[in-house]
Order: structure tokens, then sequence, then C-alpha cells
């Protein structure tokens, strides 16, 4: 599945370089304002230690992660949303991706220029936020009107489009973001049409200096940040980007080593990643075979024949059945034929929907 989240903040937060240890793009950093203009993409596997599991077993010649895209959008700036430092240009990339990770610094650096001189989180954040709340009131605005002139022939839709957008605008001028409305499921239709920047589902990357990371999220300047964004349940990671581009820079065989010595258990990136996964409602299944070990990004929820349609659209108009075993269980016994005989082989049909971690084979004809 082709999802994608963008990296946003201000300027000078880390961004390019969270990006660079992310895809190893070689996304250009540097210590100034706008240095990235044109966004950024990197495809990068979703580290999944069940994978890693069921290659030790099956022994495949060829092992394929499943994926899921960054991209690295410029610096907003206060004003974005009337233009200000190319923010017209900005917010419509951020228009384009599925979710959003929010970078916030939240380290001190003498060195690094921030765009206001001091590093707060909250005002950081208020500033984005702001930005893309602005911009959603003009698109509401624009669908207002409309609805206005279309309301007043009866057409239902648009006497309910009449109604959402002039509770969203009052919503949203009080600070609250799209994706805090209650909506009914023809709301939602009207929504998703508008393609709101602030419906996006969100979480925060507090970027902070190595020697914070011990502390994480009870570092003094992460704590703002958790405190700020507590109320909408969403996510705060706390990395240190510098230090994830070192990891990333390093051989594979040289990274346990350097992460161990760094009081990590494992790469915050890894962290990263999964969150953003999570935070798309997505889950993983896997084909696995001599010839390869795969996993599968699919929305959770979905039924098998659709399942199958992510590996070719064939496998869901031909789909016969599908042949399941838990990853686990296919561990324990070591073989799918050992798993067959122990009777913990599934038979499931079109209405099976697919569990996060389901070992499949699909039996289809067209």
């Amino acid at each position: 599945m082709a999802l994608s989240v963008g990296i946003v903040g201000l300027p000078n937060v880390g961004k390019s370089t969270l990006f660079n240890a992310l895809s190893d793009a070689g996304a250009e950093a540097a210590n100034y304002a706008f240095c990235t203009i044109e966004p950024n993409h990197g495809i990068v596997p979703v580290p999944d230690p069940r994978l890693d599991a069921l290659v030790k077993v099956i022994v495949p010649k060829s092992i394929v992660p499943t994926t899921i895209e960054f991209v690295d959008i410029a610096g907003l700036v206060a004003g974005a949303s009337k233009g200000e430092g190319l923010g017209n240009q900005f917010l419509a990339h951020i228009r384009s991706v599925d979710a959003i990770a929010h970078v916030v610094r939240c380290f001190e650096d003498d060195n690094i220029q921030h765009v206001a001189n001091k590093v707060s989180p909250t005002d950081d954040l208020e500033t984005i936020d702001t930005e893309l709340i602005l911009r959603d009131i003009q698109s509401l605005e624009k669908r207002l009107e409309r609805a206005r002139k279309q309301a007043k022939s009866g057409d239902k839709t648009e006497k309910l489009a009449l109604e959402l957008c002039t509770r969203a605008i009052d919503e949203l001028n009080e600070g609250k973001p799209a994706r805090a409305l209650e909506l009914s499921t023809d709301e939602a239709a009207i929504m998703r049409e508008l393609d709101l920047l602030t419906s996006k589902p969100v979480f925060y990357v507090a970027n902070v200096g190595e020697d914070q990371l011990a502390a994480g999220l009870d570092d003094p300047i992460v704590a703002r940040l958790v405190e700020r964004v507590s109320e909408s349940g969403a996510e705060v990671v706390v990395i240190s980007a510098n230090l994830e581009a070192e990891i990333a820079a390093l051989e594979p065989e040289d990274r346990a080593e350097f992460i161990a010595e760094a009081g990590l258990d494992e790469p915050g990136l890894d962290r990263l990643i999964r969150t953003a996964y999570a935070l798309l409602d997505l889950i993983t299944y896997f084909t696995a075979g001599e010839k390869e070990c795969r996993a599968w990004t699919i929305k959770r929820g979905t039924k098998a024949p659709q399942a199958a349609a992510v590996i070719h659209t064939d496998f869901e108009r031909g789909f016969i059945k599908a042949e399941v075993i838990g990853w686990r269980t296919l561990i324990e016994l070591g073989s799918e034929a050992a798993a067959k005989a122990a009777g913990k082989l599934r038979i499931e049909g079109k209405e099976y929907v697919v569990e996060d971690g389901d070992v499949m084979h699909f039996r289809f004809n067209v």
C-alpha cells in the first residue's frame, strides 16, 4: 500500500537530518531556513521481529519487508497560510500525505539558529497548528459559499454541508483541529472530499540532544511538549536525530555495539517507524516459502480477498480461499507441513478478516 507520512515542523528543527537517517536518501540538511524546498521522498522498511523470526525458521532465498514512505516537507513559518515562506507550496505538500510526523525542537544549541531565537516546544506547535488551521478555514469558507448557493434548491447534501462547514469553522476558530470533530457517516464523506490538513492523524517527534535521551519523556523541555498534546492523546516519540544519523551511517554489523554504548535498546528510528505505521491503523500479514518471505501492508479490518489484492488484483478477482497459520504457530512447529499435520492450518473464506501476523497462502482461479 502506498501510504506516506509527512515530516513537518519549523525550519531548523532537524527534519532533514531525521529524514536522512530514516531513508539514507541524501536529502540536504543545513543550518539555514528553507534548505528544503521541494519535498524529499524516502521508502523505509518497517522493522518487524516477526519477519526476522520467520526467516530463521524457513530460510528463504529472498526477504522482503513491508515499507512506508516518509516525505521531508520544508519548514513552515508564521504566515504560511498567507503565502509567507513559500507557504502555499509547502501546505500543498502536506495535503498529499496520509499522516503527519511533527518534529519539534527540544534541544538547546547556540550553533543552530532557531527561527524564533528561543527553544519553546509549545510556541512551535502553536505556530504550525495555527497555520494549518487557517488554511483549513480558507478551504471550509470556499465550501461554505458553494453550499449556501446550492442549498437553496433543497439539496440535502448541500444543506448538511452548510451546517457542517459552519460548525467546523467555529471549532477551528477555537483552535480545535478537524480530526477532533464528531461526524456522522454523511458528514465524514463531505470532510473526506475537503481533505483538510488538520484532519490528518498526527504524532510528535521530540528531537533532543544525546544527553537528554536517558530522561526521555521526563526531560523538562520534552515534558512541556507532552503536556501540550496530552488532551489529544497523540503519541510523542523522543529521538536524537543527530545520533540516529550517526547510527544510520555505520555498517550494519557495527550498529548494535554503538546502540548499546549509547544506552539504547534499539534505534529510535524503529520506534518512530512503528508509531507511524500504527497511527495509520496498518497491520501486516506474511507470505512465507522457500523462495521468499514477505511482509504485506493492509488496513486493519481488511477481508481476505482485499488482502490478496495487495499481492495482485487477480488474487481478489479469482479468490477461492485462504490458508492461514498464525506466525507464532508456524515458528513453534517449524514448517507449514507440520502445522497441517497438527491441525493448525485454517481454511478461511471471503468474509475472513485478516489478523495482524497471519501467515497466508491464497488459492484463486481466473
